[in-house]
């Protein structure tokens, strides 16, 4: 009943909106309905206002009153569409000078010579189609559509839909069809008002019953397993008891309360059953009392020496904080220190109004606790052993669906525990089959219980949440426009954050923050703010109440014959490819659903080739849209009904990158479009030439060069925001007048080209001073050399005092505009960016109390900044927090007054191009909370000791260098110091973890006992730092936390770089490199180590020794990964054993997983690596001398990728091959090869080594091949081996001159890559090909 009642009067409001226009009801009043509009109106509100009244009463004794309501609804419906329709053709008539809908007013015989016209039209409208598209010559009246059109309208060419972006055919109005319309419709609503009206006065006032369906719940606990949330849990224990009882809460207080509030918010109540709980004092008479002040003192009483704890559970309503308050009065008397009162509640509203401290949000379980819970409840204490196998894999995927929800793993479990079988466990995985269990236990019921608490215009906002995908982020604008397009709240509350937030307060929403939007929102979102997100259950309790209402495809096992047949939202969300199965069922649901007055069609997707002709039949019906979502391939895309959606308020259009699409030019068509969300439209910037006649435009949604191209934007007057206007000298409609149109414009406004601007009674035109809403505005002159009126034209662009964004750019008077010098009329400016002017007087700053930002740019003149900013002095600017200088080239000094505390908010200085700049306010005093401190192009600056304050964590200079050339750089945790000459703060960088320095002459190696938490070390040329070598004085303290360490040897000795390496018993990582191109030989031993992981040499002169002088890394058995890049004498000293034998000793240790050797050319034999059969990489590239000698083929065993291959000479990976196809001791099942890179393709391409690599092999690379032009019938066939190939590249080789014949036939193939194959005929020499087979 209650649903029925506000569908009635939420439709029935809709109808009155239409009515109270003045022209509808003009034309309403022509029609000689024997009653006028005012008196329609009344008895509609009557109606209404009996309608809100029954609204949540027990409706069950008067059975008829549904089945009146539902009738009322359908008529409303109609006649709020027909007077729609009427609507747009009054707006189509004052845009074009018309009159075809207008009244006709009086009995002269004009009027009815006209409706004579238009019946005698209708009628041969009848009989012949044909003519209805006669235009009349006499009084300018349209012709009229043939009677069975389902609107009131039609067209003169048989390409009114077409978009071709030139001129629109308009749509013609039919008058006969439309006032018959109105006159049966408005008496079937009046005579149904009285009998509705009648029963409903008859319904007995109750209140709701909701508290009935709420179950009693106490404090004993019926689960004999906590699972979950301990660290909550030990937490609010603690707090309980000030962690003094570990836990227990028992022995911690003498009186301990338990009280179930749920919706019976009564403090009379809720007192007695307080009282009644606590023991009586000995003296205490016995007596039952009403009287709250009684009952109060004599809980005060009781309570007065004890501490107590009283628990008021599950709370869903309380009026007022005053009654809050009337509720806590007893317990604020007490003596005793510790008591508490502990609340639980299901509204966030509710937890803030009664909070004393940060309240503890319980959200799901966390997975492991979950999955252990949700076992519990299918399997209760035993789970049968064969289910670990069986079932295991399907119940965590159950159990991610539920997102850690207690309630839900109580339901899905009873589901589940029915039936211990996967075929069932795969259906209840499937089809969701716990949104269906009825239960007041389950999932939906228990959720259904606080929507039931809701106002009815907050269920119906509630339920339209089911059209959008899960886990959809809304911005508060943005689902308010939904609701004001369909109907539910009114176009005056757009900005009402109240509906949004009603939700959030009773828990259906949850709130986040983000820093930057996704990109592809980047023009729907601001930059910073909050979303709103659902969680999954809400969701689905959302679909579940609206499903008679709304439907969303969200999977493509949809069935049409589920779909209700009172559908009017649709959308559609899957996310996998469409098949012939969708088709067929969307081929259903046109016939299922009433298409034709369909009201929403979201699809969250951008269409396929299938999908376009499915959606372009289903709908082409579909003509009472008032939201569309879609995103095009081409305007071929769009539903055929898109050129006559006349309702359409909200529409959202989308196409993808990379094509060049115009967009539809019937968009001008849509006189009720109130919002266009063009944000991820990638197509043209160019706009409908007569886009103006969307004159009920409040919001367009879109890219800057879209607003900008929009000629006669002052006829859109509703609209909120244009993101940029040019002024156009040659264009009609781009002159600045059309801005003061705008009466309600706002937000970000950038209006540029005013060069063109020639008069300041032009620039007046604009009337931005009037423009209250307005929060961010640019000016922007395009012109180099300024002019005698500038000036004047800036005076006149005077914006109002609200704004808090203002920049100016190139303008080129010699004069700061009146408004803001000598003293600012804009004084409520957050940020202030003046680039490229040249007046004699910058604006008083100081006179802005709320700036935060400040950006001078490209300003010629200015010397001094500060101390007095506009007749300012002492403390000022006290809200600034980042100032930019740049290009500034006679700026000398920035000063501030001794000794004052100047800027202390100021968190970020970008300073560069300023030669001539000497001093800036670093000091104790001043720019005490600095964070950011960029310098570029400063040479004459000094700077204090850097950083000069604990609080700066951004630092780098010169900035616009990359982060390795930058001479100095700091973030926090990590230090870049290169030939930098300047002192460091060591006292204010201790907690780097990461720092690297080089070239510095002043840093001694002492320095870094400043660094205690030092985690990685990159030490470059530094000769200070090792200066106490010579006699023995260097110590390295603090180095034993180090994890990582890269050292250049370009001037160490092999002794000095042992007694680095000894110093670090935690070193993990370990570089060696060398600055210097031409390096001596420089021989280096390693001590063991038990935590070093991955080594990598880098220095073209390091040689090893031996293993008999003491030299290798074999030792260090903790060592995983080793590479070795151009250091060509590593080896040299090493034996290399006999020819075709393996070495005495070899060099790295047998748990190495990972090997890359490169340019190293004293490597000769294979045998060095005989020992590393735990490899499962191995990269052996440009080893010119390498040959196979030694090879032991186990080193394959484990391998999952082989990179094998030379620029030049033989080819290394052939001989390898060969090798492995030889051997006896693997078979074909023993490989893990996952990936193979060679220079060889006739090595690869062989029976025996394709065999052995069928199973694993998903990446073959043929690198740098100069030998192979074709390919053989045999090498074709072993490529047919490789069955579990997915990607295969040609790079570099040169002569191959076809690819193989039988790609096609490997069917797992995904990738072909070819790239620098230049005798490949079908390929350019240039690009790269990339096929996805």
């Amino acid at each position: 009943m209650e649903a029925a009642a506000g569908a009635a009067g939420s439709l029935l409001g809709k109808l009155l909106t239409k009515l109270s226009d003045d022209l509808v009801a003009a034309y309403v009043d022509s029609l000689e309905l024997g009653h006028n509009s005012e008196q329609i109106q009344t008895k509609l509100l009557h109606t209404q206002g009996l309608l809100q009244l029954a609204e949540g009463r027990d409706a069950s004794n008067v059975p008829a009153l549904p089945v009146l309501l539902e009738k009322l609804s359908k008529k409303a419906d109609e006649a709020e569409d027909v007077l729609d329709e009427l609507h747009y053709f009054k707006i189509q008539d004052q845009l074009d000078g018309t009159n075809y809908a207008a009244p006709d007013l009086g009995d002269g015989l004009r009027g009815h010579a006209r409706h004579g016209r238009h019946a005698a039209r209708h009628t041969i409208g009848n009989w012949f189609p044909c003519f209805s598209c006669l235009r009349a010559q006499d009084d300018g009246s349209a012709p009229t559509a043939a009677v069975n059109s389902p609107h009131h309208y039609t067209t003169n060419s048989a390409t009114a839909s077409a978009d071709d972006g030139g001129d629109v055919d308009k749509l013609h109005f039919d008058r006969v069809s439309m006032s018959s319309k109105i006159k049966s419709l408005i008496n079937d609503i009046h005579s149904l008002c009285d009998p509705v009206s009648d029963l409903l006065s008859k319904i007995p006032s109750s209140s709701t019953t909701i508290t009935l369906k709420r179950p009693q719940i106490g404090s004993t606990i019926i689960q004999d397993i906590l699972h979950g949330r301990g660290d909550i849990f030990e937490k609010t224990v603690n707090d309980i008891t000030s962690g003094t009882h570990h836990g227990q809460t028992v022995s911690h207080f003498a009186v301990m309360v338990w009280v179930c509030v749920s919706t019976d918010f009564d403090v009379l109540k809720l007192t007695q059953q307080i009282h009644n709980c606590i023991p009586a004092t000995e003296n205490e008479t016995a007596s039952e009392t009403t009287n709250i002040d009684r009952l109060q003192k004599s809980i005060a009483q009781r309570l007065k020496s004890k501490r107590f704890l009283i628990v008021l559970d599950d709370i869903w309503k309380c009026n007022s904080e005053d009654e809050w308050k009337t509720l806590l009065a007893p317990f604020t008397k007490g003596e005793a220190k510790g008591s508490m009162v502990l609340v639980t509640t299901r509204f966030p509203k509710l937890a803030g109004m009664m909070k004393t401290v940060d309240p503890v949000e319980l959200r799901g379980l966390e997975s492991n606790d979950f999955f252990t819970f949700f076992e519990s409840c299918i399997f209760g204490e035993h789970k049968p052993r064969y289910c670990e196998d069986e079932l295991d894999g399907i119940s965590r995927e159950i159990a991610s669906k539920l997102k850690g929800s207690p309630l839900a793993a109580k339901t899905v479990g009873r589901l589940l525990k029915k039936n211990l079988s996967r075929e069932h466990w795969n259906g209840v995985l499937h089809n969701h089959e716990w949104r269906n269990q009825k239960n007041d236990n389950d999932i939906i019921p228990a959720l259904k219980i606080s929507y039931d608490f809701l106002p009815f215009y907050l269920k119906k906002c509630f339920s339209y949440f089911s059209l959008y995908p899960e886990d959809y982020r809304f911005h508060d604008s943005e689902i308010n426009r939904f609701w004001i397009a369909i109907g539910i709240i009114e176009s005056s509350h757009q900005a009402d954050k109240s509906y949004i937030e009603g939700l959030v307060e009773n828990g259906f929403l949850m709130k986040g923050v983000y820093k930057y939007p996704p990109f592809f929102e980047k023009d729907k979102y601001p930059p910073v703010g909050e979303y709103y997100v659902m969680h999954d259950l809400m969701h689905e309790l959302s679909r579940s109440v609206s499903a008679q209402e709304c439907l969303n495809i969200s999977d493509l096992d949809f069935r049409a014959e589920a779909i209700p047949l009172t559908i009017r939202h649709l959308s559609i969300t899957i996310k996998d490819r469409y098949d012939e199965k969708f088709r067929e069922e969307m081929g259903k649901v046109k016939g299922r659903i009433d298409i034709v007055n369909l009201r929403t069609l979201m699809i969250f997707r951008q269409y396929e080739e299938p999908i376009v002709e499915i959606l372009k039949d289903t709908f082409k019906e579909t003509n009472g849209l008032r939201v569309l979502f879609i995103a095009v391939e081409s305007l071929q895309s769009l539903p055929q009904s898109f050129s006559k959606l006349i309702h359409l308020q909200y529409l959202q259009i989308g196409s993808p990158y990379g094509r060049e699409m115009t967009l539809p030019s019937t968009l001008s068509r849509f006189y009720h479009l109130k919002f266009l969300d063009l944000s991820s439209w990638y197509g043209s910037s160019n706009l409908p030439k007569d886009i103006s006649r969307l004159v009920n435009l409040h919001d367009f949604l879109a890219k800057k060069e879209l607003h900008s191209n929009g000629p006669e934007v002052g006829k859109m007057k509703y609209l909120r925001e244009l993101k940029e206007f040019h002024v156009k000298k040659q264009s009609v409609g781009f002159e600045l007048r059309e801005l003061g149109e705008l009466r309600e414009l706002g937000g970000t406004l950038s209006i540029h080209n005013l060069e063109n601007v020639a008069t300041k009674e032009e620039a007046s035109g604009a009337k931005l001073v009037l423009k209250r809403d307005l929060k961010e505005l640019t000016l922007v002159w395009g012109r180099a050399q300024p002019t005698d009126i500038d000036a004047d034209i800036l005076d006149a662009l005077q914006p109002h005092s609200n704004l808090r964004t203002l920049r100016i750019m190139n303008q080129g008077g010699t004069t700061c505009p009146s408004w803001l010098c000598p003293e600012t009329w804009v004084n409520n400016l957050e940020i202030l960016h003046l680039h490229g002017v040249s007046w004699g007087t910058l604006p008083p700053f100081g006179q802005l109390p709320y700036l935060r930002e400040l950006s001078l740019k490209s300003i010629s003149g200015l010397q001094r900044f500060g101390p007095d900013y506009g007749g300012v002095t002492g403390k000022c600017l006290m809200q600034l927090k980042k100032v930019v200088f740049h290009d500034l080239p006679d700026l000398v000094e920035w000063v501030v007054e001794p000794n004052c505390h100047m800027f202390p908010g100021l968190e970020s200085i970008d300073c560069s191009k300023c030669p001539n700049l000497c001093l800036m306010p670093f000091s104790e005093c001043s720019c005490t909370s600095l964070g950011r401190l960029h310098i570029d192009g400063c040479p004459k600056l000094s700077l204090p000791p850097m950083p000069h304050t604990s609080t700066l964590t951004d630092l780098a200079v010169p900035e616009r260098l990359p982060s390795h050339l930058r001479m100095l750089s700091y973030n926090g945790k990590e230090l870049v110091v290169r030939k930098y000459a300047g002192a460091l703060a060591f006292h204010n960088v201790g907690e780097v973890e990461d720092m690297s320095i080089g070239d510095v002459p002043h840093f001694s190696w002492a320095d870094l006992e400043q660094f205690k938490s030092l985690r990685k070390l990159a030490v470059g040329r530094c000769d200070s730092m090792f200066c106490g070598e010579l006699d023995g004085s260097v110590v390295f303290h603090n180095m034993d936390k180090v994890e990582s360490l890269s050292v250049d040897v370009s001037h160490l000795t092999g002794k000095l770089l042992s007694k680095v390496f000894n110093s670090c018993p935690a070193l993990a990582y370990l570089e060696i490199n060398s600055s210097l191109e031409d390096q001596e030989e420089r021989v280096i031993q390693f001590p063991s180590s038990s935590s070093l992981q991955t080594l990598r040499f880098l220095s073209k002169g390091l040689v090893l020794l031996p293993a008999e002088d003491g030299g290798g890394i074999q030792d260090i058995t903790s060592l995983q990964s080793l590479s070795i890049r151009y250091c060509r004498k590593l080896l040299s000293r090493w034996p290399m054993g006999e020819a075709g034998g393996a070495p005495m000793t070899n060099p790295f240790p047998a748990s190495l997983r990972k090997l890359d050797i490169s340019g190293e050319s004293s490597m000769w034999s294979m045998a060095l690596l005989s020992n590393l059969t735990s490899l499962t990489y191995l990269s052996l590239e440009n080893c010119q001398n390498l040959t196979v000698d030694g090879f032991n083929p186990l080193i394959m065993v484990n391998l999952k990728e082989l990179e094998v291959w030379n620029r030049s000479g033989k080819s290394v990976a052939a001989d390898l091959l060969s090798e492995v196809a030889r051997t006896k001791l693997m078979h074909a099942g023993s490989f893990q090869l996952e990936k193979l890179v060679v220079d060889s393709i006739s090595a690869v391409l062989v029976a025996p080594i394709c065999s052995h690599l069928s199973a694993t092999l998903h990446e073959l690379v043929f690198y740098n091949d100069m030998r192979v032009k074709g390919f053989t019938e045999e090498q074709e066939n072993a490529l047919q081996l490789l069955t579990s190939l997915r990607r295969l590249k040609f790079i570099c080789c040169e002569v191959l001159e076809c690819l193989p014949q039988g790609l096609h036939r490997l069917s797992s193939l995904k990738i072909l890559y070819v790239s620098s194959c230049p005798q490949l005929r079908f390929l350019r020499r240039a690009s790269p090909l990339r096929f996805k087979v």
